[in-house]
């Protein structure tokens, strides 16, 4: 797996970020760019079971390793979830399964300074790269505009 690190400024007070970043209604519309129609499913307290799901009711299923509200989260991904059935060991999924998701924010003076560090699969990383700036940039938009 390799790690990549992404870094956004946002003109808002790092507890609005927060709020925007994992809001049911907001979480739906910056992580569209990932995938049409994604949405969380479970709470993000530290230990929680949280699916991550497209319309389709398919995708991964995960857990909140570390969550410190408005200053840290890590998401821990183990495995998919296909037809409602949870995979741990397919070869596929063992490729990726046990990557980090981590969410750092800090404020100054206002600006609140995301920073997301996610370990991928090579056979994602081309997809990672171009996604991730768009998806940040689609936080930004909905934090500010609020």
């Amino acid at each position: 797996m390799k790690q990549l690190i992404f870094s956004i400024q946002i003109n808002a007070p790092k507890e609005k970020v927060w709020n925007t970043l994992l809001d049911d209604k907001t979480y739906r519309q910056w992580t569209s760019v990932f995938h049409e129609g994604s949405y969380a499913v479970g709470d993000w307290s530290e230990g929680s079971k949280i699916l991550f799901l497209g319309p389709e009711g398919s995708g991964m299923t995960s857990r909140i390793f570390r969550h410190v509200p408005n200053e840290f989260l890590s998401i821990q991904h183990l495995g998919t979830v296909n037809n409602g059935v949870e995979d741990f060991g397919s070869e596929e999924t063992k490729k990726w399964s046990g990557a980090l998701e981590n969410y750092a924010v800090q404020e100054k003076n206002g600006v609140t300074t995301l920073n997301i560090e996610t370990d991928t699969a090579e056979d994602f990383e081309a997809h990672m790269r171009e996604t991730w700036p768009r998806a940040l940039a689609k936080l930004k938009e909905l934090t500010e505009s609020a």
